[in-house]
């Protein structure tokens, strides 16, 4: 099982990004979410030239965000500066796309942004807003093609579908879907140390953002059925008190960096078994399952104390 990891884009996280090179992480990935954090594309590029080994990916990319072409462009020249040490992961849009009011993106939207992204790559003249588009990149700003490996975010079988079809790999969220191969999955958790418990101070700063993400993705997918979770019923009485028009701005603030004030109060440890959170052999144990229902890779995203948590981490797969 490879290790690797998820960080925020933001100055500075390359230091991070090394850190996590020296303990022999397999990569690091960046989400797209501008809403939320910095650019993507800037983490990548100053990673790249920061590190020599890690490889540099995004999870996930959300393409429809950027026209094909600078999305494409920017692969390409990433890929120029770390050769071989790239893969991108494309999504149809979590927070990339909820915290601007826009619903996720279609899985018929998805496949054409895929084949477009995939065919300019290859140097190919691709239809876009029915018009035709080519890079047409002097040598000495890239070399197509570029082969980069493109994956797609999934967790059913509609996405596993597009998956299978034109993608190179699949990235998914906590579990494998039925039927998914070697596929790189992100988890959110922490590593329990002697005398700790899922309600200990640490534990709930390591793991309070995913558990505060349990209530914002259950609104998102079944507004008052949230109320069935630990403290989904005052989580939303709060974010129901912003009036609807700006009320996605403030649904997912924090996502998986820090608490709100809201999220705190109705903050719910029974839902910490949601997180890849245990003992050393608890998560040796979870992992090997994992593996058998076709994960290959744990993206592994931190909270907290982020240098510490990788350590942690690295301990239960690299030691």
């Amino acid at each position: 099982m490879r290790l690797s990891c998820a960080l925020i884009p933001r100055p500075g996280i390359e230091e991070l990004a090394l850190h996590a090179e020296a303990l022999g992480y397999e990569a690091v990935w960046f989400p797209d979410s501008p809403a939320l954090y910095g650019d993507v594309w800037m983490a990548l590029a100053t990673t790249a030239q920061a590190t020599e080994r890690i490889g540099l990916g995004t999870s996930v990319l959300i393409s429809n965000l950027r026209h094909p072409a600078v999305t494409a462009a920017a692969i390409a020249h990433l890929e120029g500066l770390a050769p071989g040490r790239v893969r991108i992961a494309l999504g149809t849009g979590f927070t990339g796309r909820r915290c601007f009011g826009q619903r996720p993106l279609r899985w018929a939207e998805m496949e054409t942004l895929l084949r477009q992204i995939r065919g300019l790559l290859r140097g190919e003249t691709v239809e876009v807003d029915r018009k035709a588009v080519k890079l047409i990149h002097p040598a000495s700003v890239s070399r197509l093609p570029v082969e980069t490996p493109l994956l797609v975010a999934a967790n059913g079988p509609k996405g596993l579908a597009v998956a299978r079809a034109l993608a190179d790999g699949l990235v998914c969220a906590g579990a494998v879907p039925e039927g998914g191969r070697d596929a790189s999955v992100l988890t959110m958790g922490t590593v329990l140390q002697p005398g700790e418990t899922l309600e200990s101070e640490r534990v709930l700063d390591a793991i309070g953002p995913a558990l505060a993400v349990v209530h914002h993705g259950a609104y998102e997918s079944m507004g008052a059925g949230v109320d069935g979770l630990p403290g989904g019923a005052g989580w939303r009485a709060e974010i129901e008190a912003f009036p609807e028009a700006e009320r996605h701005i403030h649904v997912h603030e924090g996502h998986l960096v820090e608490l709100t004030d809201r999220d705190r109060r109705n903050l719910a440890p029974e839902l910490a078994g949601t997180t890849f959170t245990g003992t050393v052999a608890e998560l040796r144990e979870r992992a090997n399952a994992m593996e058998a229902q076709g994960a290959a890779e744990i993206v592994y995203w931190p909270m907290g104390d982020l240098a510490g948590e990788l350590e942690r981490m690295a301990e239960v797969f690299l030691a």
